[in-house]
């Protein structure tokens, strides 16, 4: 008798299948079990809840772009170890734990940035990859950040980020906090020149990504449900001595007072970003 792969019963929305066991998949949103296939035609969203799984820099670039139309700039850029970073009890330096990120993300820094075009309007794009180092920013990222705000002055063209960090690499120590007022600057360069930059917040976006040039486009969108803020709400809650409203680090919340102008979700994005790129792109 030939090998039969064993089969399980899942209860979907009150009727019982049998299906192969991995095709099926409990939502942490919503906590219903969706098809791992049907999340994935869906750009990683939920079609129950829209919960937004976390995807990969490339993955959003693929989702969002004109097919083809993706020219990746700066390759060379990577992190360096300017302080000789090493945790002294276990041995670990820092290019280990930079050669881990790589193999595990198959990413060279924690941004990729390029050409591209949305919905016919091209735009210099940039993508942060939280799956490398936890998205952090050092010396590398915010050189990149910076030269692809420098194409965007000389080809005088709007520029997107998608931001997803926990915010400065404490491997680069004070280099890495330096990287808030360059990329901050490369900001003030496009608002001098006259060209638009749009920053889009996804999750979890903190610490100074968000203090920096995430929190300083000229539209500031985000995915639902997005985590934002600079410090965690311990911490400001124990410097400040005060009770912090329930949520004031979500999306929504930013939203509702105005740090955010609009949610869009993933699904939408492309659509959204192609209307808004078409209005304010420099004639």
């Amino acid at each position: 008798m030939p090998f039969l792969k064993r089969r399980r019963f899942v209860s979907v929305i009150g009727r019982k299948s049998q299906v192969p066991d991995g095709m099926w998949m409990k939502c942490p949103g919503c906590n219903q079990a969706v098809t791992r296939k049907e999340i994935d035609e869906n750009q990683q969203v939920c079609t129950h809840c829209d919960y937004h799984h976390r995807i990969g820099a490339r993955k959003r670039i693929e989702f969002l772009v004109d097919p083809g139309s993706f020219q990746e700039t700066h390759m060379g850029l990577q992190s360096a170890d300017p302080l000789g970073f090493v945790v002294e009890e276990t041995s670990y330096s820092y290019p280990k734990k930079v050669k881990e990120s790589t193999e595990k993300s198959g990413m060279t820094e924690a941004i990729v940035t390029g050409f591209a075009s949305i919905e016919n309007t091209r735009t210099v794009l940039g993508a942060m990859e939280f799956g490398f180092l936890g998205g952090s920013m050092g010396s590398a990222l915010g050189e990149k950040f910076c030269r692809a705000a420098d194409d965007a002055v000389r080809e005088r063209l709007p520029m997107v980020v998608f931001s997803s960090s926990g915010g400065a690499r404490m491997m680069e120590g004070i280099l890495s906090l330096m990287q808030m007022a360059k990329t901050a600057d490369g900001v003030r360069a496009m608002n001098a020149a006259g060209v638009p930059f749009i920053s889009v917040l996804t999750h979890p976006t903190t610490g100074g990504v968000w203090a920096s040039f995430a929190s300083l486009g000229d539209i500031i969108l985000a995915e639902p449900h997005a985590h934002i803020g600079f410090a965690g709400p311990r911490l400001i809650e124990g410097a400040l001595k005060v009770k912090l409203p329930e949520g004031f680090q979500s999306a929504e919340y930013q939203h509702e007072y105005g740090y955010v102008d609009q949610i869009v979700s993933r699904t939408e994005m492309r659509s959204v970003l192609g209307k808004l790129l078409a209005y304010l792109a420099p004639q």
